[in-house]
């Protein structure tokens, strides 16, 4: 039976296929069919795959965009029993737009392993590498978090950098990390990208902060563990949440005054991360297309080993099962 272990390459080829499903409609102003096509190549190539699997969580539901439905089932029926997350464009408005920073991006473990928490509302995160476990909370103040990291990282703040998401949300946050002097990195959309930089040698990046979506909490916590980074999430309570999200959330069985850790939503000691660039990014650089196909950066990670593969795909598309319908 194949190992989960061996799938890295087969999981990588459903996230190269999303994101060259997603690019082929770069800055061309519709989100939706760059939603649509990234889920019907990853779709494809997902199910030629040698695993008996479920798609647990997905991106896309809540605002009737493309996406794979709740607990469908993918894959050929044999091999190993697994669970998906899927984000097949984490930035489909940026790919829309034809901004930066958009993957194609997924999450899988043995049936079981990963926790999705529900998509109602904003959770805050915290991600960095892994000097910062046990050292970090949420309940901390941004002040004492970013001197806390940069301290352990034996950092200037002048040269300490974080990245966030450009929402509204985050306004009174960022005045405050700008008082403090250090370098801030604003993207427009994905923050699964923006927590892994953290805890890649060399980026530059040092930590990420700010409320964003519960799936993409659980497909970042996958891949730190695997880099042996940190993921702080806990319930974001803003003042424009409506009176009933609490209860919903405790209904569904969320802890509301919780820290969860990459440790919670990701269990166990056998997962595999693997995300591909859709436009070029802090982690990843986006699709190129050739005159034959196209050109495909990725990025793999995995336990037990903690390996970290880094690849790039040269495609033609001519004759190709998937790709030869590009014209």
């Amino acid at each position: 039976m194949t190992s989960l272990r061996s799938l890295s390459p087969s999981l990588t080829r459903i996230t190269t296929a999303g994101a060259v499903g997603a690019a082929l409609h770069i800055g061309k102003g519709d989100p939706d069919k760059v939603d649509q096509t990234a889920l019907d190549f990853s779709r494809a190539i997902l199910n030629q795959t040698e695993v008996d699997g479920e798609v647990i969580c997905c991106e896309g539901p809540k605002d009737n965009a493309p996406a794979f439905t709740y607990k469908e089932k993918v894959g050929t029926g044999n091999g190993p029993k697994v669970e998906f997350i899927i984000d097949q464009v984490d930035g489909t408005t940026a790919t829309a737009k034809g901004k930066k920073d958009a993957i194609s991006a997924l999450a899988c473990a043995p049936a079981g392993c990963l926790q999705v928490l529900p998509d109602d509302g904003y959770y805050f995160k915290i991600a960095t590498n892994g000097l910062a476990k046990g050292k970090i909370s949420p309940d901390m103040s941004i002040e004492e978090i970013v001197q806390t990291v940069a301290s352990l990282k034996k950092l200037p703040l002048s040269n300490f950098t974080v990245i966030m998401l450009e929402r509204e949300r985050h306004q009174d946050m960022l005045s405050r990390l700008r008082k403090m002097g250090i370098r801030i990195i604003l993207i427009t959309d994905g923050d699964i990208a923006g927590s892994i930089v953290t805890c890649l040698p060399n980026s530059g990046v040092d930590l990420l902060l700010g409320a964003g979506a519960g799936a993409e909490a659980t497909i970042a916590a996958t891949a730190l563990k695997c880099l042996g980074g940190t993921m702080l999430v806990k319930v974001w309570k803003d003042k424009k949440d409506d009176a009933n999200r609490m209860q919903r959330l405790k209904a569904a069985g969320v802890d509301i005054e919780k820290t969860y850790t990459q440790d919670e939503l990701a269990k166990g000691n056998e997962m595999i991360f693997a995300a591909s660039g859709v436009t070029k990014g802090e982690m990843l650089d986006g699709v190129r297309f050739t005159p034959s196909g196209a050109i495909v950066n990725s990025i793999c990670t995995r336990l037990p080993s903690g390996t970290l593969e880094r690849s790039e795909t040269i495609l033609k598309f001519s004759g190709h099962p998937i790709y030869s319908q590009i014209t």
